[in-house]
């Protein structure tokens, strides 16, 4: 299962989402789209951690935190319609 984190600073990177998420467990795997003309950020991504007590845990803690001057907005992610034309 994957987290959510939406409402990013445009400014955020990986290894500042890791380390946001570290305070909460084993962070697997961290990825921050970015839009495919312009290759910017594009204000959101996506956090896999060990176990599901630990996702738990971050979400419950992070969900509506101010972090770099936004509010974050953090659930379980979604899982994904692959039905691009």
């Amino acid at each position: 299962m994957s987290i959510y984190v939406g409402n990013l600073s445009y400014n955020v990177t990986l290894e500042d989402l890791n380390t946001v998420f570290t305070e909460y467990g084993t962070v697997i795997r961290v990825k921050l789209p970015v839009d495919r003309e312009t290759e910017q950020p594009r204000g959101f991504g996506f956090v896999e951690m060990a176990t599901e007590q630990e996702e738990e845990k971050a979400i419950e803690s992070l969900d509506g935190a101010s972090w770099m001057g936004r509010q974050m907005k953090v659930n379980k992610a979604k899982p994904r319609n692959d039905s691009r034309r």
